[in-house]
């Protein structure tokens, strides 16, 4: 069985009376190169977790190289087709929102890789769990929304960069593995997608980080001094003042640092207590 080919996926969908359900943003993938090209990224594994795996399209190639084959998946019609094109895979139905991904994976082998075909709608809070359990695994292949992926790997300078490129940059080694046209999906969508490796970073950030990170990319268009000033309520010249002992100059906006000045600034940042004072106020 090879559901990457269009004319099968077509006959195995038919015989479990099952079509795309527009509500859960299901497009199914069935092109074998762009499968191959994902299964091949994810490397060499012991254990794979798949996140939204449908009929198993993919499933059903990366269950080949696992000793341990694990999947999320909420649309419960899929369960049947599941062990039906990749019967050696542990099948937990439930909302990847919702379900405790980091149990799912303890205990399991190493090495291990996450694989994701990620629903649109749900594409940003799924990459925070992800991130989140980022110490339980070794390698990560998303399929995501072109759009959101010329985000995630904007380099400092470019316009498209935001809150989004700084948080998985500091916590990930990201490169692009393909371009995936709407053509190479059933029913096609109207976007075009993309899909990203990442390699997760174990660095410690400061306890601030993220709380920086957004506040200085929460009006893209206004200097650094601006969007913090506002979102810690703090006189403009204070700010000038923190900016500065960042190494940073009163003209920098928020899509224009890296990692490392982002990390500076947070530090810098906790030792004025901003956090707490907002958070009392």
């Amino acid at each position: 069985m090879n559901l990457a080919d269009r004319g099968e996926l077509v006959g195995f969908l038919r015989k479990h009376g099952i079509s795309a359900d527009k509500s859960l943003g299901q497009h199914f993938l069935c092109a074998p190169s762009v499968v191959k090209s994902i299964v091949d990224a994810a490397g060499d594994y012991r254990t794979c977790l798949e996140v939204g795996p449908g009929p198993g399209i993919l499933t059903s190639f990366l269950a080949k190289k696992a000793e341990t084959m694990l999947a999320v998946e909420f649309d419960e019609r899929m369960i049947a087709l599941l062990k039906d094109s990749s019967p050696t895979c542990q099948v937990t139905h439930g909302d990847a929102l919702k379900v405790d991904m980091r149990q799912l994976l303890a205990d399991t082998p190493e090495p291990r890789a996450l694989v994701s075909n990620m629903p649109y709608y749900i594409t940003g809070p799924l990459l925070e769990r992800f991130a989140a359990i980022r110490d339980l695994y070794d390698v990560a292949v998303l399929m995501m929304q072109k759009e959101v992926g010329v985000k995630i790997v904007a380099r400092p300078g470019e316009r498209e960069r935001g809150a989004l490129s700084v948080m998985l940059q500091t916590q990930f080694e990201i490169t692009r593995v393909l371009k995936v046209p709407a053509g190479a999906f059933m029913p096609p969508p109207k976007v075009e997608s993309v899909v990203l490796k990442l390699i997760p970073r174990q660095a410690e950030l400061p306890r601030s980080f993220e709380r920086v990170v957004r506040a200085g990319h929460s009006q893209p268009r206004k200097t650094l001094i601006n969007c913090l000033a506002a979102t810690f309520r703090q006189e403009r010249t204070v700010v000038q003042e923190v900016i500065a002992e960042a190494g940073l100059t009163e003209n920098t906006r928020g899509f224009e640092l890296d990692e490392v000045q982002w990390v500076k600034l947070s530090e810098v940042i906790e030792q004025q207590a901003w956090i707490e004072s907002v958070a009392k106020g």
